[in-house]
């Protein structure tokens, strides 16, 4: 395995920002989004014993990626076209949409970076309709930790009505970027054909992110009025065993972006089936290696194990919808 390949895209991205000094770094991290920061800093600062071989390689392959985009003009149209060919118009649509709307949103985008409890602050006095469309903008993550901190009893509400848009007209969008931004000042303009944000799948993404027992309690809320959309719902939530289905290439590519530690919890409690597809598509030290270090770990709290499985899921989604893995069995909106 060369040097490159062993470097995780993370890794390589801060290796790279290093290599540019702290002003030019700091310029670039202007553009990336709260959890993009967080990651590449995290990832800065745990860098270890980074050879020059290594960051000679990741400059080449950025100087060559570099010369193969369109710098200097027509950015917009790159991106769009590069999205729709990478995802197909239909999906590429609607993350087209918010990555232009982003670019001018001072109000919703600034919820991004705040912490969740300051989130649910923000909105907890708001009607459901508005929380809901909240929270289908922000990152399904997030959006699974502001839920923690709003009233039990408008949580299945609210995920009810996230399920159920079916887009936003570009001027709603606008006036609730409007209303949010009164809170922290500034302008903000943008224009939109269309915003698809929310539905079902939004949703499905929420509730995977959730802690499992409040999953389970807002499912169940969710049946008990509209059975049918609990079950719509369900179909589109992708689980730690529905790892089963993704083919060896993919596994061996999520295993380069998942930590040890975290993989040694998600298995201890994972059914045999998913223990075996993990181990086979490793080395065969590290599979001996990764057993002994199973046993040696001991007895475990379930809590830790499944908070180490959706660490691992939420990299596999982000992964599939990227395009690097393809999830299969979870339906082909996880394509």
């Amino acid at each position: 395995m060369s040097e490159q390949s062993a470097l995780t895209g993370l890794e390589r991205c801060a290796i790279l920002l290093l290599s540019l000094g702290e002003d030019q770094a700091a310029n670039v991290l202007k553009f990336m989004g709260p959890k993009e920061v967080q990651k590449l800093g995290s990832t800065m600062t745990t860098l270890q014993s980074v050879s020059k071989t290594q960051v000679t390689t990741v400059l080449e392959s950025f100087v060559d990626t570099v010369e193969d985009t369109a710098l200097g003009g027509g950015a917009e149209d790159y991106v769009k076209n590069m999205m729709i060919s990478a995802l197909g118009e239909d999906k590429a649509g609607g993350m087209i949409d918010r990555i232009m709307f982003a670019q001018n949103s001072k109000g919703l985008e600034a919820l991004k970076w705040m912490d969740a409890r300051a989130v649910a602050e923000v909105v907890r006095l708001e009607h459901p309709q508005i929380i809901s469309i909240v929270l289908a903008y922000l990152d399904p993550d997030q959006s699974a930790e502001v839920m923690q901190y709003l009233p039990e009893r408008v949580r299945s509400d609210v995920l009810m009505r996230i399920a159920s848009l079916e887009g936003i007209p570009p001027s709603a969008l606008h006036e609730l970027d409007e209303i949010m931004e009164k809170q922290f000042a500034g302008g903000s303009s943008a224009s939109l054909k269309s915003s698809n944000v929310g539905g079902v799948k939004t949703a499905a993404d929420i509730l995977n992110n959730m802690d499992s027992t409040m999953e389970g309690e807002i499912m169940d809320a969710i049946k008990d009025v509209d059975a049918e959309l609990g079950q719509s719902i369900q179909d589109l939530m992708f689980v730690f065993d529905n790892l089963s289905g993704v083919d060896d290439r993919g596994i061996q590519t999520l295993l380069r972006e998942v930590s040890t530690d975290s993989l040694i919890l998600a298995l201890k409690g994972a059914d045999e089936s998913i223990k075996e597809k993990i181990l086979k598509n490793m080395s065969k030290r590290a599979s001996e290696m990764l057993r002994d270090d199973m046993e040696a770990r001991g007895p475990v709290k379930l809590s830790e194990v499944e908070a180490a499985q959706k660490e691992i899921l939420t990299v596999a989604r982000r992964m599939a919808e990227s395009g690097e893995i393809n999830l299969g069995g979870g339906g082909e909106q996880y394509v």
